[in-house]
């Protein structure tokens, strides 16, 4: 057998063996994202279904991107809503294994989703030392959502192990 073959191997059993464990997550380090994220048979889910802003300008007028706030202050709003929801399930943001992220296009970029604000949002709450577990995630851009001036919606899937 060849070292390559047998590092072939190797991987495959250390992979299962860490699947039996728990949750996996691959893809790179450096990512933001995880490229998958595998949940074993058995484990608790719990959806979470799309969040959007809590008015961020209460002078502003309403239903405006001034009274929601741009879109990092938007995300960063939802994130918090969306760890809400999850603690009243007994679950964190650390338990995130999926997202969906929705992005209306925003005036202040052309109508372009700012896709930059809402990363700056995102890495503050995924990935760091203090909760390094990323999910899988998607981001799109959509023609509105539901709320005039709203600019981001999210919905997430956590998972975990029963107790």
């Amino acid at each position: 057998m060849n070292r390559i073959t047998l590092a072939a191997g190797l991987l495959m059993v250390c992979a299962g063996a860490a699947n039996a464990q728990g949750i996996t997550r691959a893809g790179p380090a450096a990512a933001p994202i995880a490229v998958s994220v595998t949940v074993p048979a058995g484990y608790e889910t719990v959806y979470v279904s799309g969040l959007t802003p809590s008015v961020a300008d209460p002078k502003a007028a309403p239903g405006t991107v001034a009274a929601y706030g741009d879109t990092r202050t938007q995300a960063t709003s939802v994130f918090g809503k969306l760890d809400e929801a999850l603690k009243a399930q007994g679950m964190s943001l650390a338990d995130v294994v999926m997202m969906r992220v929705y992005l209306a296009g925003d005036p202040a970029h052309d109508g372009k989703m700012d896709f930059a604000g809402m990363m700056a949002a995102y890495t503050t709450f995924f990935g760091t030392a203090a909760q390094p577990n990323k999910p899988a995630r998607v981001t799109v851009q959509v023609a509105s959502l539901a709320g005039s001036g709203m600019l981001c919606e999210i919905e997430v899937q956590a998972a975990r192990k029963p107790k």
